[in-house]
């Protein structure tokens, strides 16, 4: 199952592919065998902002080819509590999409992505710098393989909690 298109063709702006698991395996295979390098990363990606777009754009610099983990709904409320997500999952994994650095998003329903990162075994997993190296889920995976892990420092101030404050701050709760 490719979902390359939620409305009509006019206006669209797909850049990257939301794919299924099973169909984003042979891509990572053929990638592993041309020599390129697959980077990993995952997130709920509820409220798009600034800090999702630069750290997004770093994780791009560390390899090839970008594959982004979205949470499913149920495990966004499961990580962040009643109310979220605000954005539904297909139009997150959209929009994630459709940013230019990234090449591929998948959806996955766990509360961490350790089954996602074991199946594709990335060679460099990111994750944001509020994150201690050895706290990251999928690292010893990763690692194990030979591949490396990179944290890379949030933009301040920036977080969806926070754009989420400022909005019911500035428009009620």
């Amino acid at each position: 199952m490719v979902v390359r298109d939620a409305g009509s063709e006019q206006g669209r702006c797909d850049v990257g592919i939301v794919i299924a698991l099973s169909e984003l395996l042979p891509i990572r295979n053929r990638a592993r065998d041309e020599g390129k390098t697959v980077v990993f990363t995952n997130g709920c990606f509820d409220l798009l902002h600034l800090g999702h777009v630069h750290y997004l754009g770093r994780a791009r610099q560390f390899g090839d080819i970008l594959v982004v983990g979205l949470n499913d709904d149920a495990s966004v409320t499961r990580v962040k509590g009643e109310g979220r997500p605000i954005i539904p999952e297909d139009e997150r994994a959209s929009i994630v999409a459709a940013l230019e650095c990234v090449d591929y998003v998948t959806i996955f329903g766990e509360t961490t992505p350790a089954r996602l990162i074991a199946a594709l075994v990335p060679d460099v997993l990111v994750k944001g710098g509020d994150y201690r190296v050895e706290d990251i889920v999928g690292r010893e995976t990763v690692e194990g393989a030979g591949g490396r892990v990179e944290v890379v420092e949030p933009v301040p101030g920036r977080s969806t909690s926070g754009l989420i404050r400022a909005i019911c701050g500035q428009f009620g709760p």
